[in-house]
């Protein structure tokens, strides 16, 4: 479900990238401690959360240039701080009931055992967070059951993956609690969204759940959600806009107002050129 928050590369400088980059490496690094299970769970979105915190919070933060198991010739720099820390127990969570929600939707062998493995890094997250552990079980548990019962309406599913994301965005409760929260709700809103529009042609298929079942089959579906696409990140980049961001923030607005668009034309010719094919063999 993750991996649509993305940079748009061409339209960084050569500088804005280098800096991404050391803060996709450093949260890597942050997740070392969970071993190498933990750092196959890095994530862009993730990416995009730990370079908001720090510069909103003007985190102390250690760079270093070193090589890894992914760049074992070329020396590459990362930034760490108590942000990537945070970010990386986030995806911990997040990732163990991804592959718990699998299981349970697909009977996916191959998840149940990846959950397995994982279990006792959870017990750490939860040990350090459990209101946020608590919280975000309790609402992929109501997502579980409002998705079995197939006509829910969109937004009333889009809303609880929303609530997730703006609990896991609320870093602390402060001045700058509220914005955070607003930036996570309508991204998690967003990410919901765009992988329903993704997956709505397989989960046609198989018959699993997909909030687009129905809409999918009217005329002018991709305006309809690019529309409702368009919805979220306006409500998203308002409450941005209204964090006193500096080191970051061009890097950030490249992503909420490019990258993520990017991201949505790929999954979109993704779409069109599987129709396409389906005509050509009829």
């Amino acid at each position: 479900m993750f991996g649509y928050i993305m940079i748009n590369k061409p339209e960084l400088k050569i500088r804005e990238f280098e800096v991404y980059r050391s803060y996709y490496c450093g949260l890597c690094e942050s997740l070392k401690r969970y071993g190498l299970l933990g750092r196959s769970m890095l994530t862009y979105d993730m990416t995009f959360l730990v370079m908001l915190l720090s510069d909103l919070y003007d985190m102390k933060e250690e760079q270093q240039c070193c090589r890894c198991m992914m760049h074992p010739v070329k020396k590459h720099c990362q930034r760490t701080s108590k942000a990537g820390d945070y970010c990386a127990d986030m995806t911990i969570l997040l990732s163990y009931h991804k592959c718990m929600d699998d299981w349970h939707d697909e009977k996916k062998l191959s998840r149940w055992f990846l959950a397995k493995l994982m279990e006792p890094k959870m017990k750490r997250v939860r040990a350090q967070y459990p209101e946020k552990a608590a919280f975000v079980e309790k609402k992929l548990n109501q997502l579980s059951i409002v998705e079995s019962a197939k006509n829910t309406p969109i937004d009333k599913v889009a809303k609880i993956f929303g609530e997730i994301m703006g609990e896991i965005f609320s870093y602390q409760d402060d001045f700058w609690k509220e914005d955070l929260y607003k930036v996570g709700f309508y991204l998690g809103k967003f990410i919901y969204l765009m992988d329903a529009y993704e997956d709505i042609e397989t989960d046609l298929k198989t018959g699993d759940y997909n909030p687009f079942r129905e809409l999918c089959r009217t005329e002018g579906f991709d305006e309809q959600v690019l529309q409702l696409m368009m919805l979220m990140m306006g409500e998203c980049t308002d409450a941005f806009e209204r964090l006193p961001l500096v080191e970051s923030a061009e890097i950030l607005r490249n992503i909420l107002y490019s990258g993520v668009w990017v991201r949505y034309e790929q999954v979109k010719n993704k779409r069109t050129n599987a129709e396409q094919k389906k005509e050509e063999q009829k």
